[in-house]
């Protein structure tokens, strides 16, 4: 390569002095070579030094070293080929390449040069000039490397990344922002997204709202929208993205990522329902109850409308529950839930309290005839019969209603009241609503006083039982005594049943009462076998078992539990248990009572006549004893009906092998019918009321060689 070849005649020419100095001041170096196989030097100026290492004499003529040995041995064809092929095009030619210096370091160099031709135009020599690149190359590479880099990340991101303008649409997105809006490519998406307002957006107010950000911040963070993607599916995505300003600050696009977070927002979702609404129903739970509610009245204040709170309780659930297994129970509350839904307008809300209860808000009614109509459809609702293991049951409901303004003016007062009135529901007979009135406050503190100290009774030993006898109706001898348990209370009293079983019942404490019940009559009945009365056979002591208590898996092992820890011969024990309860789940009744049955005991349907048993399921009960309900007794001397009905029942047992008593008796009249129709037995105030154990015994229990009181034979008033 030649190198600033001069001719003789002017190497010392003054002119020659200023060129020497602008080379050697050339960053690089000038040659002059020959086009041979060896690029043969015959001039280098003094920037040789500085670039290569050698002195230029090292290079001329080949003295030291070919200037082709120079170049890195993986670019000598390379540079020959490119050289070459511009000389003979006549061309200029320009190329970069790599040179091993003296010290073996490497350096890039460019090189731009031409070729000397001779008269005939034939090339002899070339001549050029050479300059040093390495560090733009590391620079170049260093570029390159960092737009790979960044063009890697661009291309293999998991979320979405683009560039994008105000109006025109999208300039650049990667692979994952077009799988996010299901596009088959980048470019794809870029070609058909070009009017995001209405394209992209769900709500286009949200493309208003991220302009109104990018204009006036510069910038988005979190920016959550919904999205149709192509397929016209909408998802969820958040956006964070600034905006690119020229020198003049004017936006010359958008760039920024994107992520889907439709699973996200479906979790939040399902996190917010769960935090409002019932797991088991959907229906709104307690917490929503109180927001649907308070909406509700400030409504009805703004409208001057009337707005009603209904407060409802299913009728004996906890028995179809504990009978029928919680599974079912489970099933026949979402059955009654989508029931309720069904007879609420939009505008009204249906939730569940808890447990069995419900509460409904009706709200922008104009007088209670619409509210009744409501609840009207509600109750008929509920009480349709409903298929559970091939049986067809049904169930009611107590509803209880508080209207605002007049019943209170807050979601808790209306609640309360409501709640209170249902529980008068109950009191009337179930199945019906009731309005709240003034006295139910009373009736509800009553009620709640009565629950705590009824808590307290059996730990506080307040319970005692008295005992009617069961007399022969022919004979007029005591041959049994149903215990039945009072509740003598400090502050009220002597406590009667009636006003305390069935809260007992509902709250679940009968379950402590009946145990011990049984506990202290089977105690008492082994306490007079032990003492003599009774005679040889001694007396058999009648218990009734509540609902609840039959429902228990565990009553059979209660039951023996007892027997053994007092000592009472099972044939000494008979359990009172009513009809409805035993056909309430009659195939779980038949295991329970057979087993109970194999304990040794007797076993009494108890209210007789007033269920509904089939006689194809009574022949199958393991029972001994038919007890006819009072209510059939009050009038059989004088009502041709209940007549009947108590002969059917005594010839219906008798048919079936079992001893008949009826209760209630109250008159002699009745005693002679009973009698003369072959019931066996009867108990009832014409004979005593129930006593103490102790004037139990003294009237109606005699000790060897003893006479029982008067009160044996004389009826007790």
């Amino acid at each position: 390569m030649a190198r600033a070849f001069l001719p003789a005649q002017q190497a010392f020419s003054p002119e020659s002095g200023l060129l020497s100095h602008l080379l050697a001041n050339f960053d690089g170096l000038v040659y002059r070579c020959l086009a041979d196989s060896n690029w043969t030097m015959q001039f280098l100026s003094e920037g040789c030094m500085g670039l290569t290492g050698y002195l230029p004499g090292d290079f001329i003529a080949n003295a030291t070293i070919s200037y082709e040995e120079l170049i890195h041995p993986d670019d000598r064809s390379r540079v020959r080929d490119i050289i070459f092929d511009a000389l003979r095009r006549n061309e200029r030619f320009s190329l970069e390449y790599r040179i091993v210096r003296r010290d073996g370091a490497v350096r890039w160099v460019w090189e731009r040069g031409t070729g000397i031709r001779d008269a005939h135009g034939a090339c002899f020599a070339l001549e050029g000039y050479v300059q040093d690149i390495t560090q733009r190359k590391a620079a170049e590479d260093a570029l390159q490397e960092a737009e790979r880099r960044y063009r890697s990340i661009f291309e293999n991101a998991i979320e979405g990344i683009f560039q994008s303008t105000s109006d025109k649409g999208y300039l650049a997105v990667n692979p994952a922002l077009a799988r996010i809006y299901g596009y088959d490519s980048p470019q794809q998406m870029i070609d058909t997204l070009r009017d995001l307002d209405r394209q992209l957006y769900v709500d286009p107010q949200r493309r208003v709202d991220f302009l109104q950000h990018m204009n006036g911040q510069g910038a988005v963070i979190n920016f959550e929208s919904q999205v149709y993607q192509r397929n016209g599916n909408v998802i969820w995505i958040s956006e964070n993205a600034r905006a690119v300003r020229g020198p003049d600050d004017a936006i010359l696009f958008f760039e920024g990522s994107v992520v889907d977070i439709t699973e996200r927002k479906a979790y939040e979702a399902k996190i917010r329902f769960q935090a409002t609404h019932d797991a088991l129903t959907g229906l709104p739970n307690r917490n929503l109850l109180r927001d649907r509610l308070e909406q509700a009245l400030l409504n009805a204040r703004r409208g001057k409308h009337l707005a009603a709170v209904a407060f409802i309780d299913l009728d004996q659930f906890k028995f179809v529950n504990d009978s029928l297994g919680h599974e079912l129970g489970d099933e026949l509350l979402k059955m009654i839930a989508g029931r309720l839904r069904s007879c609420m307008r939009a505008a009204d809300t249906v939730a569940r309290q808890g447990g069995d209860e419900f509460v409904i808000v009706l709200g922008n009614h104009k007088d209670c005839k619409t509210v009744e109509d409501t609840i009207g459809r509600v109750i008929e609702a509920v009480s349709r019969p409903w298929m559970a293991r091939d049986l067809e049951l049904r169930i009611t409901c107590s509803v209880g209603i508080a209207v605002y303004p007049n019943d209170g003016d807050n979601a808790e007062t209306l609640l309360r009241h409501a709640d209170s009135a249902m529980y008068k529901a109950k009191e009337l007979g179930r199945n019906n609503f009731q309005y709240f009135s003034a006295d139910m406050n009373q009736d509800a503190t009553e009620r709640l006083g009565t629950l705590n100290a009824l808590r307290q009774a059996l730990a506080n030993d307040e319970f005692v039982l008295h005992y009617q006898p069961k007399i022969n109706l022919l004979t007029g001898a005591v041959v049994g005594a149903e215990a039945l348990v009072r509740w003598r209370s400090p502050a009220r009293g002597m406590v009667t049943p009636n006003d305390f079983i069935p809260l007992a019942e509902e709250s679940g404490l009968i379950i402590d009462i009946g145990a011990w019940v049984l506990r202290t009559a089977c105690a008492q009945a082994m306490a007079w076998r032990q003492e003599g009365h009774g005679g040889r056979d001694a007396l058999m002591v009648s218990v009734n078992l509540s609902p609840s208590q039959l429902m228990r898996d565990d009553i059979v092992d209660v039951v023996a539990g007892v027997l053994a820890a007092t000592g009472l011969p099972p044939r000494l024990l008979e359990l009172e248990i009513t009809e409805t309860v035993v056909m309430r789940d009659i195939e779980k009744s038949l295991d329970k009572l057979a087993r109970l049955k194999m304990l040794g005991i007797r076993i009494s349907i108890d209210d007789f006549g007033t269920g509904h048993s089939s006689l194809n399921y009574l022949k199958r009960l393991p029972v001994d004893i038919l007890k006819i309900d009072r209510s059939f007794v009050n009038d059989i001397a004088t009502d041709e009906d209940d007549a009947a009905i108590v002969k059917a029942i005594i010839s219906l047992a008798r048919i079936l092998n079992l001893d008949v008593v009826a209760e209630g008796v109250e008159t002699e009249a009745q005693r002679r019918f009973l009698m003369e129709n072959g019931c066996d037995v009867g108990q009832g105030y014409h004979f005593s009321r129930p006593l103490p154990a102790a004037a139990f015994a003294s009237a109606w229990l005699a000790l060897p060689g003893e006479t029982a009181g008067t009160g044996r034979l004389a009826p007790a008033r």
